[in-house]
């Protein structure tokens, strides 16, 4: 069962989108110019961009794949642009009938991007839509029924279609191999981060500090999306706690005030560990046990809080469950004792996650 998380109320969440008004949409990036990161992706995108351009075509297919509020979207923005074509924003989960999408493709003119979020989640049916349209730029579909019953093909304006999706590995290998361009996003470093935080302090026209940048940078674990939250909780804080510039001492005052340390890490990352740890000797444990001893469901364990702790090595994943690596007992201050958490990989399986 495919599982997206619903955590709105959680602060270091990267799936919801921000909705604070209009201050979101333009933080966005509008050109190539201005997208910070990437810089592999967006070389390659730029030389696919002018080849297009220059043959009069619409640029190839392009999935872009990788982590929550890295980008994606804004990127699908700026290709469109970089492109001199409209995009037509949908998502997965939107287009339920094979109808819905056809009358989507019928109205797309030539040129014009159409962008669908989340693309994993296509119904199947829906899907066997998207191949001759991807690959022929037509519509096939049949008329009439029983022995009169004849196939149509319709034929589309050419388009470009732009998918992204957090789960590349549910995307079907038909679907997959449509594409032609592959774009995997990657996490931000933090120096990158803090240009996107200068950029958009800026943007709202918030004083900010070298230091003040690099504090929030460094806490926003790898994600613009992050970044930009937190930015406008601490230029919140600075405004009333403080004299209205964010510099080191007001953001990590504001940190600490929304229990976010110095790795990134909320109160419930934190709960996860220790749990582990005082619980479970570390582990191995499996994920529904996890689930129920911290009082979280397990999808959203694996899905918002699972990802960045094994990213920063503080977990792992053996055939056995879920354990605790050295750098978590260091930083929840438990000692280490190389106990049952350090079992071999290749240890016969228990739980299965």
């Amino acid at each position: 069962m495919d599982f997206l998380p619903e955590d709105e109320e959680r602060f270091l969440s990267s799936y919801n989108i921000e909705r604070e008004g209009d201050n979101d949409i333009s933080l966005r990036p509008k050109t190539m110019a201005d997208y910070v990161g990437q810089e592999k992706i967006k070389s390659n995108l730029e030389v696919y961009i002018q080849a297009a351009k220059a043959r009069g075509e619409a640029l190839d297919h392009v999935l872009l794949y990788g982590p929550p509020g890295l980008g994606k979207t804004t990127l699908a923005h700026i290709i469109a642009a970089e492109m001199n074509s409209q995009i037509r924003i949908t998502s997965g989960p939107a287009i339920e009938k094979a109808a819905d999408l056809a009358a989507i493709l019928t109205n797309l003119e030539q040129g014009d991007v159409l962008f669908i979020d989340e693309i994993h989640r296509l119904n199947r049916a829906v899907e066997e839509i998207l191949y001759p349209a991807m690959e022929d730029f037509a519509l096939d579909f049949m008329v009439g029924k029983g022995p009169s019953a004849k196939s149509i093909r319709l034929p589309l304006n050419r388009f470009t279609l732009i998918g992204a999706t957090t789960k590349a590995g549910m995307l079907t290998s038909p679907l997959r191999d449509r594409f032609g361009v592959n774009c995997r996003l990657e996490l931000y470093s933090p120096q990158e981060l803090a240009v996107i935080v200068k950029r958009s302090a800026g943007i709202l026209g918030v004083e900010i500090t070298e230091g003040g940048a690099k504090e929030i940078a460094s806490r926003s674990r790898g994600t613009p999306r992050i970044a930009n939250r937190i930015l406008k909780r601490v230029r919140d804080w600075a405004q009333v706690r403080g004299n209205g510039v964010v510099d080191e001492k007001a953001a990590d005052e504001a940190l600490r005030g929304m229990e976010i340390d110095k790795m990134g890490l909320d109160n419930i990352d934190r709960l996860i560990l220790t749990t582990m740890i005082d619980k479970f000797g570390g582990g191995p444990v499996g994920l529904d046990t996890l689930a129920a001893a911290v009082g979280e469901d397990s999808g959203t364990i694996e899905d918002v809080y699972e990802p960045y702790l094994m990213q920063i090595t503080f977990i792992a994943r053996t055939p056995r469950g879920r354990i605790c690596l050295p750098d978590a007992y260091k930083h929840v201050g438990r000692k280490y004792s190389g106990g049952s958490g350090q079992m071999s990989m290749f240890d016969p399986p228990g739980e299965q996650d």
